[in-house]
């Protein structure tokens, strides 16, 4: 499975808790079983989006195990490395390994904000003590440590890094990395409300966040435009994009487990200090979802 060039729709999947903030490994594997059967092509665990911060290292090995389970081959199962030292990363990753996931995303070092070289470093290490597949998560705006393209080009050499989650918010980066690296690497799109724009200028993939709710539609856009059908990618993605702007925000988690909630594939329990959505926040969220359902395209509908 991981031999392959990953590509096409991969959901950053939430973590399903019980009320009591115990991992809810039954509802995680449901929600797997949904994202399956509507098309996706991939699963990456314990993310950003998957509260990778609240979780200390044994539960988000736990979180990859359900993955591995539940997907059964069927699709491969990329576990997010997110911890604050390479030291601890590598024990992650010895971890996961030892539970069969297909790869893994790394994110830079969590907390300390590592100059280049730094992050370079962290991540050529972990990659060649995993001796799996990884793609790099660059994402500057959340976390402050921007892996431009000439770093990528530094990091050409390393045979285990085999893909890029490109979520600067500058779509420029895009064509900055294919003049740069060319095909070196797969280029995946992490900013959700850029999914059009990016697949547009050659992305392989969205690494993607409202996908967790509405697989098969994100999987149809994708699909559109591989297939050069842009008018109609861009009816559909315009019906999308109210919802896709939920992602870009610092209450990603609680949006998208409400937005879950509503259409009936999640819940709302959270970590805290998260909480979740009260008084005109939840109510904004609560009108874009029902206008959403109200309008969905019945021929790219989910199926729960």
């Amino acid at each position: 499975m991981s031999s392959q060039p990953w590509r096409g729709v991969y959901p950053a999947i939430t973590t399903k808790f019980h009320a009591d903030e115990s991992i809810d490994a039954a509802g995680t594997a449901k929600h797997i079983e949904f994202l399956i059967k509507n098309g996706v092509h991939g699963l990456v665990t314990t993310g950003s989006l998957g509260e990778a911060s609240t979780l200390t290292l044994e539960e988000k090995l736990e979180v990859a195990d359900i993955a591995v389970k539940a997907a059964a081959g069927r699709v491969p199962v990329l576990a997010n490395v997110s911890e604050t030292s390479t030291r601890e990363a590598i024990r992650f990753v010895e971890g996961a390994n030892a539970l069969g996931v297909d790869g893994f995303m790394v994110m830079p070092a969590v907390i300390y904000v590592a100059d280049a070289r730094e992050a370079r470093q962290n991540v050529r290490t972990i990659a060649e003590a995993a001796k799996k597949p990884i793609m790099i998560y660059n994402n500057p705006v959340a976390y402050r440590v921007d892996l431009k393209p000439e770093d990528m080009v530094e990091l050409a050499d390393c045979e285990w890094l085999v893909a890029i989650k490109e979520s600067t918010d500058n779509i420029r980066r895009i064509t900055d990395l294919r003049n740069t690296v060319g095909t070196r690497y797969q280029l995946f799109l992490g900013v959700d409300d850029l999914s059009f724009e990016g697949l547009a200028l050659g992305c392989d993939g969205l690494l993607a966040g409202l996908v967790t709710s509405f697989p098969r539609e994100t999987v149809a856009l994708y699909d559109l435009m591989q297939a050069g059908k842009y008018d109609e990618a861009l009816k559909l993605y315009q019906w999308f994009t109210p919802l896709l702007h939920l992602d870009v925000s610092t209450k990603l988690v609680q949006n998208l487990k409400l937005v879950e909630t509503l259409v009936g594939v999640g819940n709302e329990n959270v970590r805290r200090p998260r909480l979740p959505l009260v008084g005109t926040e939840r109510e904004y969220i609560e009108q874009i979802v029902a206008k959403a359902l109200a309008t969905r395209p019945a021929a790219y509908q989910s199926v729960i």
